[in-house]
């Protein structure tokens, strides 16, 4: 392999962000739903799922502890870049990380986005967001080229299957036949989803990691909708499928694994553990909730052979099942739709 990693001065781990006390939620919120139709009672609903954690989401401390991890990771193989930190929503801004990489002479980084799968909201719009911050910065302001979708790759597969044998180990042997995996992600507008390929995409996550694990009960489903009900978005919702399964006399215990996330942020401690658990209990059905890959070693091995990737002239391009690794750089017309957004 021939090195390459002249062209390249930084790592970027770009992430949606979160408050980090409770005078910050309300600004956060107005920051992500800026330019949106969204009642203002709506918001102050949000409001209150950060208000139940004093104001201060998961999401944060977990960047820094997969940035601290991702160091590690390549020092440890030789890889001289730094990496900076920038969300989308909340400190550390876009914008102020963008000169702070000017200033200590970055020109050309690979932008890590903390999503695995394709959809406006999870790739196109975090490629608007830097075009806008690289403008209003100006001369000098550094190049951010995105690494490729992981939603295949071995390195994000295998911790979620590992995880997922682990949580189905908590079930009693003896009620293992009447359990059922249930897949969670994001959902989005059906005229969102229509536009990429987010749910193809989490339908082979979703086949690889069973199969990795040895599962073949499973079902994939939604959650985190915002939209008016008027609005048709992806479905069904985890809440609505628990209680189907429940009316389901040989189903004893459910093992949810939110395959659409990287970590265990809001969407996942609130709508995950405190909501579903909620109705699990209430109609008793047994609820265990697989972990995200969080900082597992694997992952960040996978971040340092993401970037690798692009460091030589002859990659070693890993992945699983049928589709191949996916593409460097999307296309200009690629999960533009019609923009709506999701929150």
């Amino acid at each position: 392999m021939s090195d390459n990693t002249e062209t390249y001065d930084a790592v970027l781990l770009l992430s949606f962000g979160g408050p980090e006390a409770r005078d910050d939620v309300i600004p956060f919120l107005e920051n992500v739903l800026r330019g949106r139709n969204v009642p203002h009672q709506r918001m102050l609903a949000v409001a209150e799922h950060y208000f139940e954690f004093d104001g201060v989401s998961p999401l944060n401390g977990q960047n820094r502890a997969l940035i601290a991890a991702l160091e590690a990771e390549l020092k440890r193989c030789d890889i001289n870049l730094p990496v900076y930190w920038a969300n989308r929503n909340w400190h550390p801004l876009l914008e102020n990380t963008l000169i702070r990489m000017r200033d200590d002479g970055v020109r050309r980084a690979l932008g890590f986005f903390t999503s695995a799968y394709s959809s406006y909201s999870g790739c196109r719009q975090y490629l608007e967001n830097i075009e806008v911050a690289r403008e209003r910065v100006g001369e000098g302001v550094p190049v951010v080229e995105k690494l490729r979708f992981f939603y295949n790759h071995p390195g994000f597969v295998e911790p979620m299957a590992e995880h997922l044998r682990e949580a189905m180990d908590r079930v009693p042997s003896e009620r293992r036949t009447g359990t059922r995996v249930v897949f969670t992600a994001h959902s989005l507008p059906a005229q969102m989803a229509s536009d990429c390929d987010y749910e193809a995409q989490l339908k082979e996550t979703s086949a690889l990691v069973s199969q990795v694990a040895g599962i073949s009960n499973w079902d994939i489903v939604y959650q985190s909708r915002s939209g008016p009900p008027t609005q048709p978005w992806l479905g069904p919702d985890v809440g609505s499928h628990l209680e189907a399964l429940h009316r389901d006399s040989a189903i004893t215990d459910v093992v949810i694994a939110p395959i659409g996330f990287i970590s265990d942020h809001m969407e996942v401690v609130y709508d995950l553990d405190v909501e579903a658990r909620t109705l699990c209990n209430s109609i008793g059905l047994n609820m265990i909730r697989t972990a995200t890959v969080g900082t597992h070693p694997r992952f960040v091995s996978m971040i340092r052979e993401l970037i690798q990737e692009r460091l030589n002239d002859d990659p070693v391009r890993l992945s699983l099942g049928s589709n191949g690794p996916s593409r460097d750089h999307c296309p200009a017309d690629c999960c533009i739709g019609s923009r709506q957004r999701s929150a």
